[in-house]
């Protein structure tokens, strides 16, 4: 009887796209995510002069013909550069930069240019996020939090890596938590409708949490009452069975 008054619920992502016709639409909500306070960076800089790369990847000013061992190097590097709370970092020869609220691009070419008026000979700065993780908790087969290498990743993305929803999580109620600007913004998302692929959302941040909500039977699974119902089945059935005993002997 309970199982009959379930309802039938929609596991298809994006439902309702026209499946016989080939659907196209443009990309114009992938945003390219900003530094921000707590990031931690990796940056590293090639010049044409070999102390000076070893300045400035490592912070340590050494002799000519005295190179680096290689493992200090890559331990260097490998520590990367914290953002502090205004966005500032500190970096060798230029001291304190901001590179809060830029892109991953604007920072490099602002360090470039920096770099070319200290004195430092063709400079190249490449830098990628150490610490660009999102979270994926709720209805998914994996719940955990991941480290992203590409700083773009979708929803659909970070779902993958979680194992995918299971049959209990509602793909009407994927939540996507995000603090930016000292804000916390919440939003909930429908993945059975194309919709989502133009939202803002869609494509996740640093620090992203998704969530995606159990439905209505993972919850009655849950409860005490639906743990207690295979004892008060039992118990009734033994019950049941006394009284058609003592109603036989009469």
């Amino acid at each position: 009887m309970l199982a009959s008054c379930a309802s039938n619920r929609n596991l298809v992502y994006f439902s309702n796209l026209n499946s016989t016709a080939t659907n196209e639409q443009a990309i114009t909500n992938r945003i390219d995510p900003v530094i921000q306070p707590g990031d931690l960076l990796s940056i590293t800089v090639n010049s044409a002069s070999p102390e000076s790369n070893v300045l400035l990847n490592t912070g340590i000013l050494l002799p000519s013909g005295n190179p680096l061992p290689a493992n200090e190097l890559t331990r260097k590097a490998s520590e990367g550069y914290l953002v502090d709370d205004q966005g500032n970092i500190k970096f060798p020869v230029l001291g304190q930069v901001a590179l809060g609220g830029l892109t991953r691009e604007a920072a490099i070419a602002k360090l470039t240019t920096e770099l070319a008026k200290n004195t430092v000979k063709s400079p190249t700065v490449n830098i990628s996020y150490l610490n660009f993780r999102v979270t994926v908790l709720g209805e998914v087969t994996k719940p955990s939090t991941f480290t992203v290498t590409n700083e773009h990743i979708t929803l659909l993305e970070a779902l993958g890596m979680a194992g995918d929803m299971t049959a209990y999580g509602q793909r009407e109620k994927v939540l996507v938590i995000r603090e930016k600007g000292g804000k916390r913004q919440i939003k909930q998302l429908d993945l059975t409708s194309k919709d989502v692929l133009s939202s803002p959302y869609f494509y996740l941040q640093q620090n992203d949490v998704v969530y995606v909500a159990p439905d209505r039977a993972r919850s009655l699974q849950a409860s005490a009452r639906a743990v207690n119902l295979p004892i008060y089945v039992s118990i009734a059935s033994v019950v049941a069975i006394v009284i058609s005993s003592l109603l036989l002997r009469r």
